[in-house]
């Protein structure tokens, strides 16, 4: 199954990716000097940022790619990886989609314990439909997506300081979305633990998921 991107994005687009994608990785940054000073038990181990404790449990509301509502009830016992993004984003949420499919790859049977939530920013283009087949094309075992209202996906991106903007549409009515890269992870009793960025791979991905699963046997 194929995926269509949206066109080239302008310069004038680019360049507020880039200015959103700054103040991300400033916050993200305090946040990890913060939770430095703070997480006095920090296990030597974890190669991505421990937030164990500084994030809210895993929670929400919303709609899943079949069409039928779901809450954080369907990913207990599971290790969960949650990506906001959106399917006609061009760039930043295919290539992270595959960078975690890769990683779920790696873990061989023990993916079998672990899920990916891909919550769209742009609930208005993508439908239960449109997630379904996106999701599908890099997963189709462990990848769910969710939508829902405006007002849902607001409130649940703030839970988690999670930014994103919609671009001016253009003549043919489409937009770009600006929105930050990072992966939160949730172990099996739905507590916060990881973040992961752009700049982890897959490998290091895979290596705190182990401890992490390991934790949870």
């Amino acid at each position: 199954m194929s995926i269509t991107l949206s066109p080239p994005i302008s310069v004038s687009t680019r360049r507020a990716l880039r200015t959103l994608a700054a103040r991300s990785r400033a916050w993200l940054a305090l946040g990890m000097m913060t939770l430095a000073l703070c997480a006095c038990q920090k296990p030597a181990d974890w190669k991505l940022t421990n937030v164990s404790g500084h994030l809210p449990d895993l929670q929400f509301a919303l709609t899943s790619d079949t069409g039928a509502p779901i809450t954080e009830a369907a990913f207990k016992g599971y290790v969960t990886l949650v990506f906001f993004g959106y399917t006609n984003c061009p760039d930043v949420c295919p290539e992270t989609m595959a960078r975690l499919t890769q990683a779920l790859q790696q873990l061989g049977p023990q993916a079998a314990h672990v899920r990916l939530a891909f919550i769209t920013v742009d609930p208005h283009r993508d439908s239960p439909a449109v997630l379904h087949a996106y999701v599908r094309a890099f997963d189709a075992q462990h990848a769910i997506g969710l939508t829902g209202s405006d007002h849902a996906i607001e409130t649940l991106a703030r839970r988690y300081r999670v930014a994103y903007e919609l671009g001016t549409p253009r003549a043919d009515g489409n937009y770009e979305v600006t929105h930050s890269a990072a992966i939160y992870i949730f172990d099996a009793t739905e507590q916060a633990r990881l973040i992961a960025t752009d700049n982890d791979s897959a490998d290091t991905v895979v290596h705190d998921l182990r401890l992490l699963l390991a934790q949870s046997s």
